[in-house]
């Protein structure tokens, strides 16, 4: 009954996530968006009334949390095209409309006049849809040119268009205009009574969660005995604290940089891991990349840091258990730390002279909530379109370069696939996402030495924690 009630709950608060956030970037009917996403939930549900406290077979939970998500980011993408884009709607005979105007003709030489020429040389303005590219030759630095001709635009126009300054295929530097579709007061509604509540609930689900891991518990001798929850808040208190630390390093970058974001969104699942993880969305563009790197590398950063101590204390409370045919990265009573490079290096720290390259670890649930944050690390460091790490490539070499190489890591991963097969939700997850990340306001300005010394360090740490450790290396180090 108690799984039932929470399933409820979960539905209702699920409804308002999407309808304040995931609906305002999509078509898609928001109950349809509901349906699909509560699909494992309602199953699950369903068994639970039916079957009891019998476990599902693995292949209807792996079948549920495979497709539904792939179904659902489908949808979502596919109410994010807007119908004017399809010209086989219309009828052959009959040619395509022109793009509508953003400017009549008078206001279009309002705008030539936020061109000085000894700051960008302007020489033709160029309609498209929704969107105005002005094309020149730079004649200042690419701060000084976007912030005086965003000024000029503003003086001119109000907040009515975005002024992004951003490189063309073939390296030369455009002036786009596009309407400005956010509130002027979409920074005041951050929605902090909303993730209160989402932290409060997703902090029950891991708890419950957590004594699951520890042991099987009825529902019966939890409501006997309610000191028993206290077993599972080591887990649940360690997932939260670097869940709340992540997405609260990117709630204050994005406040630094002035960029309108949301409070962090607690996402609760009331099964398996009690939670599949926490955003902040962020409601208006990165002024230049600068900024949009901060935001990339802040939040994965902050949670790695706190990872390590939680996963090293784990891990140091662990068992040590015989290595079988059934050990795996993700099995967490029989662990084989030679998946990741990293989690060997951490094992032995913890464990020293003790742990041995041909066992395997009967994880302590702590140990399961570093391990947690590092997979949450290490996914959101994919180099891949609106990931953390697709920010980090995007600032450090551009939009173009950026969406190269993310489309090598989409085929590198789908590689990796073969020889570790849990990489394959991933690999399934990065093809159904766009390479392609949004630009910068000043989207050509590039980074110091610091910024970039910061980016390759998180992609040091990727490596360490999705490679496999080298028999070779391994045999020498243990």
């Amino acid at each position: 009954m108690t799984f039932v009630l929470l399933s409820i709950l979960l539905g209702i608060l699920t409804y308002l996530v999407i309808r304040r956030g995931v609906a305002t970037m999509t078509r898609s009917p928001v109950w349809l968006l509901w349906l699909i996403i509560m699909t494992p939930i309602l199953a699950l549900t369903a068994w639970v009334l039916k079957h009891g406290r019998y476990a599902p077979p693995n292949i209807f939970i792996l079948g549920l949390f495979i497709v539904c998500p792939l179904i659902y980011m489908w949808v979502v993408l596919l109410g994010r095209r807007p119908s004017a884009q399809r010209p086989s709607t219309l009828p052959p005979h009959r040619p395509a409309p022109a793009p509508p105007m953003l400017m009549e003709r008078e206001e279009e030489e309002r705008l030539r006049s936020c061109f000085p020429w000894s700051i960008y040389f302007l020489q033709k303005i160029e309609h498209r849809q929704q969107m105005m590219i002005c094309h020149g030759r730079l004649k200042a630095t690419p701060a000084v040119a976007h912030s005086t001709v965003q000024q000029n635009v503003r003086s001119q126009f109000g907040h009515q268009f975005l002024v992004v300054l951003q490189e063309e295929r073939n390296g030369d530097p455009v002036f786009t205009l596009v309407p400005n579709r956010e509130p002027a007061n979409s920074s005041k509604d951050s929605g902090w009574r909303l993730s209160i509540l989402l932290f409060i609930l997703t902090l029950g689900t891991t708890t419950l969660a957590g004594l699951l891991l520890v042991g099987d518990l009825s529902i019966p001798e939890l409501l006997s005995q309610p000191a028993l929850l206290v077993k599972g808040l080591g887990y649940s208190l360690a997932v939260m604290m670097i869940l709340a630390v992540r997405e609260l390093a990117h709630y204050a970058m994005a406040r630094r940089h002035h960029i309108p974001a949301s409070a962090p969104f607690f996402i609760p699942v009331p099964y398996f891991l009690g939670t599949i993880g926490a955003f902040v969305r962020i409601k208006a563009p990165a002024p230049n990349r600068r900024a949009l790197f901060d935001l990339g590398v802040a939040g994965p950063l902050a949670g790695f840091l706190v990872s390590l101590p939680i996963v090293i204390w784990g891990l140091a409370h662990s068992q040590m258990v015989e290595l079988t045919e059934e050990s795996g990265l993700f099995n967490f009573q029989s662990l084989d730390p030679k998946g990741s490079i990293l989690l060997v290096l951490l094992s032995k720290l913890a464990l020293g002279s003790d742990f041995q390259i041909d066992t395997a670890l009967y994880l302590h649930s702590v140990a399961i909530a570093g391990c947690l944050g590092l997979v949450l690390t290490a996914l959101n460091l994919m180099p891949v379109g609106q990931l953390d790490g697709g920010h980090i490539v995007h600032a450090m070499y551009g939009r173009w370069s950026g969406a190269a190489i993310g489309n090598i890591t989409r085929i590198l991963v789908a590689a990796m696939a073969f020889i570790q097969p849990a990489y394959l939700l991933w690999a399934l997850l990065l093809i159904f996402m766009s390479s392609r990340d949004e630009p910068a306001l000043d989207d050509v300005s590039e980074l110091n030495g610091v910024r970039d010394a910061l980016g390759l360090i998180a992609m040091v740490i990727l490596v360490l924690i999705v490679l496999p450790m080298p028999q070779t290396i391994s045999e020498h180090l243990l």
